[in-house]
């Protein structure tokens, strides 16, 4: 033993180990009598006052078992200890129970604080002693112990990277999918442009060789300049309000004698031009060149109203590209102050095609919330894995339903809270949904690490708090950021997520 590990453990009044009360606990029913003497040889039995036993961060010098008491485990969340289990269960251990791994756990700190409640027995071995004696006595489940615990760690790094690489592939699938759109409509207006214009010239063509006196010929291309302009203006009427103009203005172009007028007026009425700019045309060209100055006019119309088009669609493209590049934030630093609501947006963008048109989606933002630091593209993997899980739900319950994006201040967190119609969370399961590898989805649709990723990138990374609350018909994840860097942040900006707490003091 080392001595100095063993003056670290001492932390209360030291007392008379009895091997024959160790023999009644669990974990040292069924070994012999010698271990036992060892144990209580190399070990010692304290006895705590109510208060602190040992602190999160510390190093992990000493395993603890319970004899008598009540012990209460915390864990650090940003700038609150939080309690995450209570007991009095005799045996229940916690400390350095890792001990075992050797080499490979030197340096290991306490992963929480345990605080008594009462005066409180333990029976107390140094990490280096129990080390040993688990090596000496146990050898094989040492070995299958090593086993499980890295085997463990890299299965479930590997499945992260799979889940990462899952959530990619449906982001890519609905990003493709909505650039499509734009895309295939810009395409398709450009074509329709480029015989328009040409329409347009031979119009012209006409124009020019008719009989228009140089005054009506300035008139009639001040009308058309107008009417370019009138477009950029044009409303959208109601449907019972276009169908009335264009029977109007498909009036109007019959009693003048022009063909077809039921098919110019919809461009017409699209542009916002009545009976009245009809009226102008006609005062500005002679009697048997009004329907060539018509449908030159139409033309343009036309090609004004594609242009439109070309650039809604391509501004609907950039809008989705600078929404992925902040979605992305592959161009950013990784720790910054970011607006959350940002986050948020790009985030409902790049999941707008699983999202779909049969959930409704309302953004119920406080916009005086200040920007905070954080890990920007961490949160917005938080946001997807969340978003995601509600779309599910609700499509669980017919497919007709809400997500509601909510936020505000909780005191000095910001609190971001995502609300779904679905079926909800059954109280028995509730408490394990942010356990790794627990999925209540058909084998193939999910790996079950989503909500514990995100815990781990909430709890550890941000200091914050990840909840749920869940009734049918009302699911909400609350996610608490702090409204301030710890000091620790702005030191290991760079740090990866720590592995979630292990459950301690456990009873086994």
């Amino acid at each position: 033993m080392n001595p100095q590990d063993g003056e670290r453990c001492v932390g209360g009044r030291t007392m008379t180990c009895d091997k024959e009360e160790l023999r009644t606990l669990f974990l040292f029913e069924k070994l012999t009598d010698d271990q036992l003497a060892r144990l209580c040889h190399e070990g010692r039995v304290e006895l705590f006052e109510p208060g602190p036993v040992y602190t999160e961060g510390e190093p992990a010098t000493c395993f603890f078992v319970l004899l008598s008491g009540t012990v209460v485990m915390y864990r650090r969340v940003g700038s609150d200890d939080v309690e995450i289990s209570r007991t009095s269960q005799r045996g229940v251990y916690a400390g350095a129970f890792q001990a075992y791994l050797g080499e490979r756990a030197r340096g290991a700190k306490y992963n929480g604080s345990m605080r008594v409640t009462e005066p409180s027995r333990f029976f107390v071995l140094p990490s280096e002693t129990f080390s040993s004696v688990m090596r000496d006595w146990f050898p094989m489940a040492v070995h299958l112990l090593e086993g499980l615990f890295f085997g463990n760690k890299n299965t479930q790094q590997i499945i992260n990277q799979r889940e990462r690489l899952l959530a990619l592939g449906s982001l890519s699938a609905g990003l493709t999918h909505e650039l499509n759109n734009p895309a295939a409509a810009a395409v398709s207006a450009t074509a329709a442009l480029r015989e328009r214009v040409a329409g347009m010239r031979h119009k012209l063509g006409m124009i020019a060789a008719g009989r228009y006196e140089p005054e009506a010929l300035l008139t009639l291309v001040d009308i058309q300049e107008r009417t370019a302009e009138q477009v950029a203006k044009a409303m959208p009427v109601s449907p019972l309000e276009a169908s009335d103009r264009e029977d109007a203005i498909g009036d109007w172009l019959e009693d003048h004698g022009i063909q077809g007028g039921w098919q110019l007026a919809p461009t017409f009425v699209q542009a916002g031009l009545d009976t009245d700019w009809l009226d102008q045309v006609e005062a500005a060209v002679e009697e048997g060149a009004l329907e060539s100055a018509i449908r030159w006019l139409n033309y343009t119309v036309e090609t004004e109203l594609l242009m439109n088009e070309i650039e809604d669609s391509t501004t609907r493209v950039s809008t989705l590209v600078n929404a992925a590049r902040q979605y992305s934030q592959l161009d950013r630093a990784p720790y910054q102050v970011v607006d959350v609501h940002e986050l948020l947006d790009s985030t409902l963008l790049m999941l707008s095609g699983k999202i779909g048109r049969r959930i409704t989606v309302v953004k119920e933002y406080d916009r005086t919330l200040p920007s905070i630091p954080a890990y920007p593209g961490e949160l917005n993997q938080v946001w997807t894995n969340i978003i995601d899980n509600a779309v599910s739900a609700i499509e669980e319950s017919g497919g007709d339903g809400t997500l509601t994006v909510r936020t505000s201040r909780d005191r000095d967190r910001l609190l971001v809270e995502f609300c779904d119609t679905g079926p909800g969370v059954p109280s028995e399961i509730r408490n394990r949904i942010f356990d790794p590898f627990f999925t209540t989805k058909p084998v193939g649709q999910g790996t079950g690490l989503g909500l514990d990723i995100s815990w781990r990138i909430i709890a550890n990374k941000h200091h914050g708090s990840l909840d749920v609350q869940s009734v049918p018909g009302d699911t909400r994840f609350q996610v608490r950021l702090p409204l301030t860097a710890a000091e620790s942040d702005v030191a290991e900006q760079s740090a990866e997520p720590q592995p979630a707490p292990e459950p301690s003091p456990e009873a086994r």
